[in-house]
């Protein structure tokens, strides 16, 4: 559980992608708001607005809204509403991925072509729209989060087209870290191990990986979503003000073996 500190007192943050109480966002939701921050939470629609309600509850969100990142109407208007509540963006969490099924669960050389681009632009394209609409919002600098996996620079089992999906976010992360820096903006990526989440779920073997996950990693264990969120929240802090265009693994080390 996330230490009750209050290091992020006054800041203002937008959460995308909190599926469930058991999600990496929903982590980073409850480390931030434990550490003082206002927080802003979206969900992506009404069917998925009765699981992410109670997440909103629990941190005492400021604004809880629909986001579908696909709608341009939607996206603005959550930035308008940040806007008029709190005139300002201190942070802000992307932690979005889809591919459909098919394509996810087949080889790379099947992938069709509409999969591909609907994976890119859910997962990768949404990260550019948001930053677009923060930039205005972070005049005194601030911090844009987005969530990727090893899969994006090894060859990972099963986990398929993702890998190439993820890999384009981690470069979207470092050339956006380029051309915000001198807004005193910093953009980076966190890079859990294998968690057993929804999304996760979606990948063919997922059990086989969360074994080979626990044997290898230094730590012989699991990450959890409470320590991605110490992450996130370290990282949307004044403590990390020097570092941008970084990918920060919490996995408990098994990205080196």
């Amino acid at each position: 559980m996330m230490p009750q500190t209050d290091f992020l007192k006054g800041k203002k943050g937008l959460i995308v992608g909190v599926a469930n109480a058991h999600s990496i966002a929903a982590g980073c939701a409850r480390a931030f708001r434990a550490s003082g921050a206002d927080i802003a939470l979206t969900y992506q629609n009404e069917q998925a607005k009765r699981f992410v309600a109670p997440v909103a509850d629990e941190i005492g969100a400021d604004l809880f809204l629909p986001l579908d990142v696909t709608d341009t109407n939607q996206m603005d208007a959550v930035f308008e509403q940040i806007q008029k509540r709190w005139g300002r963006l201190d942070f802000m969490l992307h932690s979005i991925a889809y591919c459909p099924r098919d394509d996810l669960h087949g080889r790379v050389v099947d992938c069709s072509q509409s999969g591909f681009g609907l994976a890119m632009d859910i997962s990768v394209h949404s990260l550019i729209r948001m930053a677009k609409r923060a930039e205005p919002l972070m005049a005194d600098g601030g911090t844009i989060l987005t969530v990727s996996y090893q899969g994006a620079e090894k060859v990972v089992d099963h986990y398929n087209i993702m890998g190439p999906v993820k890999a384009a976010l981690e470069a979207t992360m470092r050339y956006l870290s380029v051309e915000l820096g001198d807004q005193n903006i910093r953009v980076n990526a966190l890079s859990p191990g294998p968690l057993a989440t929804r999304a996760a779920s979606g990948i063919d073997h997922f059990d086989e990986l969360i074994e080979d996950a626990k044997a290898r990693a230094p730590l012989h264990r699991l990450t959890t979503i409470e320590e991605v969120g110490a992450m996130a929240a370290c990282l949307v802090s004044d403590f990390a003000q020097s570092v941008s265009g970084n990918t920060a693994y919490v996995d408990g080390g098994h990205h080196v073996v």
